[in-house]
């Protein structure tokens, strides 16, 4: 970096701060005067570099937490680097091998929609080794195509319903007594059989009867789950990832940090505020999680002919390559808003965002749901 003494003192003040901030995402270590010096700002004494300190210090962007040591920016601090960041669009240094796997995983077009959304999710979470969030509306036109039957002990019985676009949705069953595993199996080739009309197994009275009343009753029960959708439908993956930084070695962080996961509530709030890159940094997740707050979180929404109908976030320690990040998450977002912008135009399928009041369909705004295509038929 060139000499800049003739610039103002103010300007010459924010390359400092965020010279410090740069050095501090890449290392993780709390910045002195010499060690900055050493990294770029060899034309300014180390003497005005702790004076750029003492000023920055006062207007809390930057702390000491020993007396003799070096500064590490606070989250103010890092809202200004971010805001730089963007102003300025500077090239992001993410691996061009990174973009191109994942712009070949996003960029298919496939019904498999469930299946999709969550190997995005594990991909980016692989990538970046952060926790990773996206929404996403429910899509119409699916169906039934296989309900899997599982005993669990002697009294109940796990119903799993697979469809076309990869959704599952799980029931338990309670049973009646002694049923063996071998009726568990005829009482789900009966169910497929009511899915394909091919295959009638052989069952005894107590199993058809048994079996004809489960199967009504997890269809209906599908059938309400897929179209009562008053929340969008959240995938999530990397959940180990945090405990690859050191600030998720503190519990009671990383036990906050993770019950955002299990909130609801607190996830649609925050995935569903903005049209545009939103961050959280620190304390602006406040109400969201409880102290400490290390934590940050990175949002960007996707699009379907231009209308956002989900987003993408990542999760992780306030100290972050945001650079890099943000640069990924916009280039996914680009990916994904065009691919199921194409999807959609290529299988002629339909989608529904989250109602937050009941709704009553009528007999013609049903949803396409529930049953195999030739059970519909």
């Amino acid at each position: 970096m060139k000499s800049t003494q003739s610039k103002p003192k103010d300007q010459r003040e924010q390359e400092v701060l965020l010279g410090l901030v740069d050095l501090y995402l890449k290392t993780g270590k709390a910045v002195g005067s010499n060690t900055l010096r050493e990294n770029g700002f060899e034309y300014i004494s180390s003497a005005t570099i702790r004076n750029y300190f003492a000023t920055l210090e006062a207007k809390d962007l930057l702390k000491q937490h020993h007396t003799s040591g070096g500064r590490t920016p606070t989250d103010k601090a890092l809202r200004v680097y971010i805001s730089t960041l963007l102003e300025k669009k500077q090239p992001s240094t993410h691996s061009l091998d990174d973009e191109s796997f994942l712009k070949h995983l996003i960029c298919k077009e496939t019904k498999k929609l469930s299946f999709y959304f969550q190997e995005i999710t594990e991909a980016i979470s692989e990538i970046t080794s952060l926790a990773t969030l996206i929404t996403a509306p429910r899509f119409d036109q699916d169906f039934i195509s296989k309900i899997v039957l599982t005993k669990i002990d002697e009294q109940r019985a796990v119903c799993i319903v697979v469809t076309d676009f990869g959704f599952l949705h799980t029931e338990t069953l309670y049973l009646p007594s002694h049923m063996s595993t071998f009726s568990i199996k005829r009482i789900e080739d009966y169910f497929q059989y009511r899915l394909t009309f091919l295959n009638k197994p052989s069952l005894s009275e107590e199993e058809e009867t048994f079996a004809k009343g489960a199967y009504n009753e997890v269809v209906l029960r599908h059938f309400i789950s897929y179209t009562t959708m008053n929340h969008p439908d959240i995938y999530k993956g990397g959940f180990a990832k945090l405990l690859r930084h050191s600030e998720f070695h503190d519990p009671e962080t990383l036990s906050s940090t993770l019950a955002l996961f299990e909130n609801t509530p607190s996830l649609e709030q925050l995935m569903a505020k903005s049209d545009s890159l939103k961050l959280y940094i620190g304390d602006d997740l406040k109400g969201y999680l409880s102290p400490p707050y290390k934590s940050a979180l990175i949002q960007i929404p996707y699009f379907i002919h231009n209308k956002k109908v989900g987003s993408i976030a990542l999760l992780g320690p306030s100290r972050m390559n945001y650079k890099d990040l943000i640069s990924l998450l916009k280039t996914v977002s680009s990916y994904i808003s065009d691919t199921l912008t194409k999807t959609l135009y290529k299988y002629q399928l339909n989608y529904r965002m989250p109602k937050t009041k009941e709704v009553t369909y009528t007999s013609t705004e049903l949803p396409v749901i529930g049953l195999t295509h030739k059970e519909k038929s």
